[in-house]
């Protein structure tokens, strides 16, 4: 075999290893290139996931519905605070009281929330606001939309954690609906803070419910509250004070307060037929002072709450109601006159946890004196002074009522309650037509509440 053969065969072989070296090399290349794309691929999706993630921890969706009966002792029983008068041939009637869905954001430092009401009475709005808070001190939160009033503590306790069917006959009075289209600074110490037990609420609001403006003036509210509890959780206590300052306009000349008439000794209205009247506003003044006190104890928890009422509220002459979506309870649409109302009311609840156990029995009063003025037997329509018969222009509206509610609840499941809750209604006997006696208006009420 010659020196040549062997340079041509050895040439050869390292040609053929060169060509597959180089396949083999830019095969390699090749998957790298796939390889470095796959996981930026899935680097990708994976970051996306976690955007996705981030943002469904951030949102919330809640609520709860509330299907009822209830059973009042007369039909057409004219109850205002067991949810509303009966129709006027029945004593028994089925209802979703409320059917609640609310979504809400949470981010780092802002909020937005909104939620709905859908029952058969058809779907409407409840809360749709706001808030964000400083990012510096973490301290001041402002609000803006539709919000629960700051006033007191029962306006924004839930519904569904409630241990009554509805709130007492004053709050409904005066705040009906809860909620108020405004703005509200909350002050609140950051949670790390030894202060942070003490909160403010400032609100502006509308002052006529979740409804368009119908005014040029905004009402002014104040609630301060402190809460706190012992090292070991076993008691707790909350005080709160409240300050309401608003207007209600005054749509004719005629303002009617209270005074005492010509015999010297009959309370009723006098009028004041100022042309200025028109078009001014009379003065919505509520002041409000709270208290909660909760102990575990062997027996189970008792919880204590209560909250005391009094101001001056101006109203119609046979309705003490705050505006909501003015003249909504109403046939016609006036124009009214303006009757100005001293007031007090309140409730006081006693809630008793059985043991471990998830039933709880419950015993509540309140009271509402729409017209601290004039009581009992006082309350007629008209009185004879001189020989001649006087309108003394009190009505319906100026009868106080007191409620004892006696009710049993039972946590079924984590999601599931069922309530039995007695109202008895008891209106002060007057000297008017209709109210020598009580009114007939007591309601029973059996509710199964589904929250998730």
């Amino acid at each position: 075999m010659s020196i040549n053969y062997l340079r041509k065969k050895t040439g050869f072989i390292i040609l053929v290893i060169g060509i597959f070296s180089g396949n083999f090399l830019y095969a390699q290349q090749d998957s790298d290139v796939s390889l470095k794309e796959a996981v930026d691929t899935t680097n990708r999706n994976v970051e996306n996931l976690r955007t996705e993630f981030g943002l469904l921890k951030k949102l919330k969706i809640s609520g709860y519905i509330q299907p009822q009966f209830q059973w009042a002792d007369t039909a057409g029983a004219p109850t205002i605070a067991a949810g509303g008068p009966f129709p006027k041939n029945t004593d028994t009637r089925f209802a979703v009281r409320r059917g609640r869905i609310k979504v809400a954001y949470t981010g780092e430092f802002s909020q937005f929330v909104i939620q709905i009401d859908a029952t058969e009475r058809g779907v409407t709005l409840k809360d749709a606001y706001l808030s964000v808070t400083d990012p510096w001190l973490q301290t001041f939160t402002l609000t803006g939309g539709v919000f629960n009033r700051p006033f007191g503590y029962e306006i924004a306790y839930s519904s569904s954690l409630r241990e009554s069917p509805e709130r007492a006959r004053i709050t409904q009075t005066l705040f009906p609906g809860e909620r108020d289209l405004g703005a509200m600074l909350t002050i609140q110490p950051r949670k790390e803070s030894r202060y942070n037990f003490i909160k403010l609420d400032l609100g502006l609001i509308a002052g006529n419910g979740i409804a368009p403006e119908i005014d040029t003036r905004k009402d002014f509210l104040a609630h301060l509250t402190i809460n706190r509890t012992t090292r070991n959780e076993k008691f707790k206590y909350g005080l709160g004070f409240s300050y309401y300052n608003g207007g209600y306009f005054q749509e004719t000349k005629k303002v009617w307060d209270m005074a005492t008439l010509a015999d010297g000794m009959t309370q009723g209205y006098t009028v004041d037929s100022t042309e200025t009247n028109k078009g001014a506003f009379a003065k919505r003044e509520y002041f409000g002072a709270e208290a909660q006190f909760s102990v575990d104890w062997f027996p189970g928890i008792t919880t204590l709450r209560g909250e005391y009422l009094w101001g001056m509220q101006p109203g119609k002459s046979n309705l003490n109601i705050s505006p909501y979506n003015r003249n909504i309870l109403d046939d016609d649409k006036g124009p009214y006159d303006t009757y100005n109302r001293p007031f007090s009311g309140g409730y006081v609840y006693l809630v008793q946890n059985i043991g471990m156990s998830r039933h709880s029995f419950v015993i509540k009063f309140d009271w509402f004196d729409p017209n601290t003025d004039v009581k009992g037997d006082e309350l007629k329509s008209s009185v004879t002074i001189d020989e001649n018969t006087v309108n003394t222009n009190l009505s319906v509206a100026d009868v106080m009522y007191t409620t004892w509610g006696f009710g049993y609840n039972l946590r079924v499941t984590a999601n599931v309650k069922l309530m039995v809750y007695y109202d008895l209604v008891k209106n002060e006997t007057t000297g008017m037509k209709n109210y020598t006696k009580d009114v007939k208006d007591n309601v029973l009420t059996i509710r199964l509440q589904f929250k998730f």
